[in-house]
């Protein structure tokens, strides 16, 4: 377990060369803005197509894999909701709390970290996670919000959200890198030269806007973000593996990376959900940053005992 913690600091230092930087005044918040646009719409692209066009979507697409990591999630999902609900949050608050829960950071510190820390066969699971929340979680929330404001629940409205995620660069990168695959194209060498440099950049520019970005988190109600934090740093990794050991009675490895995807703290992109569709975000906000900084010492302490 020290090895994994050992190894995990090179990230978490860039994280908190991030903080530093802006927390010194070096690094502003408009500058964090612009190198979050940057990794997100380039190097992070770059990385995802690389990672997909080597894979077909027979290794991505494991059933029992899938359906283990939806269903342990929507259990922690709907506990965190209905708890919430007891404690007077209003629908859309709770829902928030249930999606915080469930959704890491895996754009970011999943595809930067775990391919690394777990090699190389990792890496069509950890897409695999990636493509649950894009396509499953992220449109669910979307369709629950707006049904909940108009009243009523409109299929066509799921349908919208769908395609609107053609838009995120995350979903194009797997797509065109998974069309790359299954058509056998090859990339010209000086091409392909190009997109591992570009990619190269995404994990430290990834880690260090993450960082920068934590200094500017509001702070914001301590009870929600304790549990959305406890919730998504111990008890996601806990259900996702026991449902896929105990249900779908998958081997040790797919098991362990399945909870090691778990771990990853809260993501980054719910804060500009909530901002969207003017919910309070103050404890998306701090849950963003509680679970990244307490993720230093759980992530390693997941790790290691997955894979122990």
């Amino acid at each position: 377990m020290l090895t994994v913690f050992l190894n995990t600091l090179p990230f978490f230092g860039l994280i908190a060369l991030g903080f530093f930087a802006a927390f010194s005044g070096s690094f502003t918040r408009e500058a964090t803005v612009y190198l979050t646009k940057f990794v997100f719409y380039f190097p992070l692209s770059a990385m995802i197509f690389n990672f997909a066009s080597e894979l077909s979507l027979g290794e991505i697409f494991d059933f029992k894999f899938t359906a283990a990591y939806i269903i342990g999630s929507f259990a922690v999902y709907l506990g965190t909701l209905w708890m919430r609900r007891l404690r007077g949050d209003s629908f859309e608050m709770a829902l928030v709390s249930g999606h915080c829960s469930v959704i890491g950071n895996m754009g970011w510190m999943g595809l930067a970290m775990l391919p690394i820390l777990l090699g190389e066969e990792s890496i069509p699971y950890v897409i695999m996670v990636l493509i649950c929340d894009l396509v499953v979680f992220y449109p669910l929330i979307v369709s629950l919000i707006v049904a909940h404001r108009k009243g009523k629940f409109d299929i066509k409205l799921v349908f919208s959200v769908l395609a609107g995620l053609l838009k995120n660069p995350m979903v194009l990168s797997i797509l065109t890198g998974l069309i790359w695959s299954a058509f056998n194209i090859h990339t010209p060498d000086v091409v392909h030269q190009f997109l591992v440099i570009l990619a190269g950049a995404s994990t430290p520019g990834a880690l260090f806007a993450i960082g920068a970005s934590m200094m500017y988190a509001q702070r914001g109600e301590y009870g929600g973000t304790a549990l959305i934090s406890l919730n998504k740093l111990l008890i996601h990794p806990l259900a996702v593996a026991l449902v896929a050991l105990y249900l779908f009675d998958l081997g040790p490895f797919e098991a362990a990376v399945l909870a090691a995807c778990a771990a990853m703290p809260v993501a980054g992109n719910i804060f500009m959900l909530v901002s969207h569709y003017n919910i309070p975000s103050d404890r998306v906000s701090f849950s963003i940053l509680v679970s990244t900084v307490v993720s230093i010492l759980t992530i390693p302490i997941i790790i290691g005992l997955s894979f122990g």
